[in-house]
Formats: C-alpha cells, structure tokens, sequence
C-alpha cells in the first residue's frame, strides 16, 4: 500500500525491500492508499534485504516516470527493476516492450515538466518584511509538482510564492521549500497588475510573418490558455496577423551598418604588385584598396596583420569579424577576447607576437542592421593567401599557428581538417614550422560548459606547445 500516489522514496523503499527478498513481480499487488484496504488484509512486512544495484540512469528515469498518472506504473517499474537487476543491458533494449512503454512514459513526464516551467503564471498576493509574495494555479497532466518545484526556488528565490495544483501544492516562504495538500483554482487571484505587462510582451514577440498555428497549439495547448493572462490576445493576434504582414511588406526595409556603403564611393585601383608593398606598413596600406575578389568591396575596410615585424610566432585566423572590420584591427571582437584569456594562461605576450587572418576583409550577409559572418570559399582564401604570403616573408616568423580550417589552408595551400594535423608540429615547404588549432570563436559557440572546458584546456596546450617550440 503506497500512501501517497507519486512519492519516489516511499515506492523506492517498497522495491528495494521486495527485490532483496527475491519477490517476483507477479507476486506483488500495488495499490494506493484510495484504493482502500486490500481483499489479503494488512500490508506484509517488508524486509530491509541487502543491496541491490541498479544503473544511475533507471533510477533517475525511475523517478520521473513514479509521477505519471497510469494506475499501473508502480507495478510497471518494479517489473522493470526486477529484470534489470539480472539484465544489466535491459535500457540498451529499444525493441523491449517494457523499456518501450518506460521510454514514452519518461518523454510525457518531461515534456509535462517543460510546459510547466513556461506556463506557469503568478499573481501577486502582496508584501511583508520587504519580500513580495505571489501565487500561482496549475493543472499539470502528471503529478509533477516535486519535479518542478526545485526550478522555481532557484528562479525565484527572492520572493514567496505557493505553487497550487490539484494534487499538491509547494511553498517557499523564509527560503523553505515545503509541500502540502493539493487546492483549487479559488484559492489564487484571478489576475494582477503584471499580468497587462504580460500581453504588452506577448504581442510585442508575436511575428504575424511566421504564424503556424498548429506549431503554436503543439507547443502551448489550448488547456492551458485558461490560465494565461496572454492566451485572450491570441484569437485578435491571428485575426490581423495579414494585415499586419502586408504592411511590413510595404513598409521600407531596414538598412546595413553604413559603414558597409563605403564601398559605393571607394575608387578602384588597379592591380597592387609586388614592388608596391615592401614594408608592413606599405601591406597595411594597400591591403586595404585589394579588389582580388568581391569581399573587399562589402567590407568597411581591409584588416592587416599586427605586431613586431621579426615576431618568432605568426598566429593566423580565419578572417576579420565586426567588431575588427570597423575597427581595422585582428582580434579585437569576442573571439580576440577568448584568444587574450588563452594566450595569458599559455605564458605568451599578444605583443610579442603577429597577428593576421587568411582573409583580410569581413564577409558577411546584411540582415537588417546587422552583419552575420560567412565563411570565405576556397577560392576566396586562394586569392587572398597573396597577402598572406607577403607577410610570411617580411616577418619570417620561425613558427605558425593557424587558428581554424580556413586559416590552415591559407598557410599550406590545401584543404585539411584540424584533427588530422592537431597535437604534432609540422613542417612547411620554404621554412617555418607549423602548429594547427582551433579558432577561439569556436569556443564561444560551444552550449556545452563540460566540453567547453575541455575544448580551452586543449586550445591552450596547443599555445603552450607553440611557446615551448618558439623558445
């Protein structure tokens, strides 16, 4: 007998004493404390057994799937167990009807769990000692309140609320979180104050120009429409929504940065030969008036490499973003930040070195105001490695990194993926050696922070090593 339908620890205590005693599942009648008293009379004494073992990941599933209202699940997952325990490999079987129904289960208790960390709505009950108290009604499909409610208190944990639903309610006051019985929809104002900002937010975010309807009702179901303050501006929302799209059609389109119009105004110059740049300084200036290919003639300006003219290491990117475009600088953006940070923790000093990109001008695809970067074609580094190699031979650095693919077939004329070439020093036809690694903007694109840290630390050995070698 479960006293309460959904409780992990009170279904996880049962199971482990029934699988140390070696009872089968068909030998065990769940029932909940509703049900009423079983036809055998009292619950029988579990004993406490010894341990049994089972994977992380089937407990963690375990304690979801315990919340989802089927009648049958407690019986289901001790089912479960019972043959995990002699199969340890049970999960890895997807054709299993079993870990098939476990699987779906667990689906519906986690996208239950993600609709309530966006549907929830709370009013505002009032204030007492400085801290603001509020209230929220909930219908969840599962009893799920225990799962959600840990995300709530780190959300909000600088004011009082109570979560209500129809099975049980969870409270943080005095940065306690407590559970008690469930409610009803009475219990909760029926609106506040916020709830207007709500639909000023709502219809400011609503895109007429992409309305799929049965996208929007997969994502926020109908049910739950009761009980968002937003949900009554949507019928008025999808009424206008061609209105609203035929006058963004007429309206004028939002123009690029006008640092991109330079072009329109630049004089072409004819073709730069090698007599006319013998010096950086000459490069620096000439680079900027190149028509090899079409980017430089988007671009604000051409971006030379940067430092002591007999630098030992050459750190070579991939080609100039945004912020280096308008500002005629290599790695001055976000990636120049992370490639600062590294460069520090590697012992090396960004002034001792020389920096410069495969491709000196920005390429990009106007969006509005804004620019999103584009990588170069290979055609468009083969072009430009002319520059690049120009400044090889007045700098004669005795090491190069090349940050990034299009960098490394910048230096070595051929297309070569990074891993093949990364973690081992090579050397270049001509002289120099060569060091391959990533780009610093790869890191920043990175969702993952495990990987993110592994991926710095690997970027930063490959600096070091680059020290050790010049050295």
């Amino acid at each position: 007998m479960l006293a309460e339908a959904g409780d992990f620890a009170e279904w996880r205590r049962a199971a482990r004493g029934l699988l140390a005693d070696g009872v089968a599942p068909q030998h065990v009648s769940w029932r909940g404390s509703e049900e009423g008293a079983s036809l055998f009379g009292d619950d029988r004494t579990i004993a406490s057994g010894g341990a049994v073992s089972l994977s992380r990941e089937l407990l963690q599933i375990a304690e979801r799937v315990i919340c989802h209202r089927d009648a049958d699940v407690p019986a289901r997952l001790y089912r479960i167990i019972w043959r995990a325990a002699r199969d340890r490999q049970l999960l890895a079987r997807t054709t299993d009807a079993d870990v098939d129904w476990l699987r779906g289960a667990d689906k519906a208790i986690r996208r239950d769990v993600h609709k309530m960390h966006a549907f929830v709505r709370f009013r505002r009950l009032g204030e007492d000692a400085g801290r603001e108290s509020f209230a929220a009604w909930f219908e969840p499909t599962h009893r799920i309140l225990r799962l959600t409610a840990p995300f709530f208190q780190r959300r909000f944990y600088g004011m009082d609320w109570a979560i209500v639903t129809p099975d049980a309610r969870a409270i943080w006051r005095d940065e306690t979180l407590t559970y008690g019985p469930g409610g009803t929809r009475d219990e909760v104002p029926d609106s506040d104050v916020v709830e207007d900002q709500w639909r000023t937010y709502y219809g400011a975010i609503f895109n007429p120009a992409r309305v799929k309807v049965a996208a929007m009702r997969a994502e926020m179901p109908k049910k739950y429409w009761k009980n968002l303050p937003e949900a009554q501006d949507i019928a008025p929302l999808l009424a206008g929504a061609e209105a609203r799209v035929e006058r963004m059609r007429e309206a004028a389109v939002s123009l690029a940065n006008p640092l991109t119009d330079k072009w329109r105004t630049r004089v072409q110059d004819e073709w730069i030969r090698d007599d006319d740049v013998a010096t950086l300084g000459d490069l620096a200036r000439a680079v900027d008036r190149c028509t090899r290919c079409p980017i430089g003639c988007n671009a604000t300006q051409g971006v030379a490499g940067e430092g002591p003219d007999a630098a030992r290491i050459m750190m070579v990117g991939e080609q100039p973003g945004d912020q280096e475009d308008l500002q005629g600088r290599p790695f001055v953006g976000p990636a120049g930040q992370v490639l600062n940070d590294a460069l520090a923790e590697a012992g090396l000093d960004r002034a001792q070195l020389f920096l410069t990109n495969a491709v000196k001008h920005f390429k990009f695809e106007p969006r509005g105001k804004r620019r999103l970067h584009q990588n170069p074609t290979g055609a468009e580094i083969d072009l430009c490695r002319w520059w690049l190699d120009k400044e090889r031979a007045l700098v004669k650095p005795g090491l190069i990194v090349t940050l990034g693919a299009s960098a490394l077939r910048g230096v070595t004329g051929k297309a070569a993926s990074i891993a093949s070439m990364r973690g081992a020093v090579h050397e270049l036809a001509g002289g120099g050696r060569l060091i391959a690694t990533i780009h610093p903007s790869f890191l920043l694109r990175l969702p993952d922070r495990a990987r993110a840290a592994e991926e710095r630390a690997m970027f930063v050995a490959d600096l070091a090593l680059a020290r050790q070698i010049a050295a």
